[in-house]
């Protein structure tokens, strides 16, 4: 029996604790607002991280070769990351987002399904390709959060209600994002040594992988040099989103994909 026709169970547990603790932020008693969302919502996370190290035992391999198996892995970060950010700054509408999405990346997965199976080509048989994925989903899940700021920032510019904690948060979300970002392509290159022989060969997937490293840190340039511009890198940092999601999913619908060794992903 194929594992993954669990998956539709384990989804709806998870996104029916998601929906109970977005349901829980409403409610006026303070002490359920916070413990009682937090604890409802990492149950959620729980589920489908449980589903996640099942599907492996099964697979016999990570489920991280798919561009349907890192958006599994998407919806299990995601929630985290939201849950870390209201326990540390109380921000309801921040979680409330982290779980709306991996809900939605769930329905996506359930939408269009891979074909799971346990075949793993020789080039990510490396101990290389576990972290470097992992931390690249980790830090997707991040800068995935820091571009709900930039938006709700830019448009509380254009309401004229803007805040600098606005961008305080996203600074942090950024910093942690990019380190995770550098982390993901130090163990990249580590992973091409020993796949194909040299540690960076311009393939497209690398480029737009670099070119989305250099985004968030001209976002991070520009916080440093000129803090007055508050605007101008809220744009900065939604367009750096624009081009991390072409990396992730768009690079495949590009002609420069025929070339690229990172094929395996479709």
């Amino acid at each position: 029996m194929n594992f993954w026709e669990h998956f539709p169970i384990y989804a709806l547990i998870a996104a029916s604790f998601w929906g109970l603790s977005m349901a829980l932020q409403f409610s006026k008693n303070k002490q359920i607002n916070i413990s009682g969302t937090t604890i409802i919502a990492s149950l959620g996370a729980l589920c489908l991280l449980a589903f996640t190290i099942q599907l492996w035992i099964h697979l016999e391999r990570p489920p991280i070769r798919t561009l349907g198996e890192t958006r599994l892995w998407y919806a299990v970060f995601l929630p985290v990351v939201g849950i870390a950010a209201f326990i540390r700054w109380k921000y309801k509408w921040l979680l409330s987002y982290s779980l709306l999405m991996a809900i939605l990346f769930l329905f996506i997965t359930w939408r269009n399904p891979d074909t799971y199976n346990k075949s793993l080509m020789p080039a990510l048989q490396s101990i290389w390709f576990i972290p470097h994925v992992l931390v690249y989903i980790f830090a997707y899940a991040l800068l995935g959060v820091s571009c709900i700021i930039s938006v709700w920032g830019l448009y509380q510019f254009h309401r004229r209600q803007f805040k600098d904690v606005y961008l305080q948060l996203a600074n942090n979300v950024v910093y942690m994002g990019l380190g995770f970002l550098t982390l993901g392509l130090l163990f990249g290159a580590l992973w091409a040594k020993e796949a194909w022989g040299h540690y960076w060969t311009w393939d497209p997937k690398e480029t737009w992988a670099l070119l989305t490293w250099l985004a968030y840190l001209i976002y991070i340039h520009i916080r440093y040099r000129h803090p007055g511009k508050k605007q101008a890198a809220l744009w900065i940092l939604a367009l750096s989103f624009v081009i991390l999601i072409i990396c992730w999913f768009g690079m495949n619908y590009l002609p420069s994909a025929a070339q690229s060794v990172h094929t395996y992903s479709n």
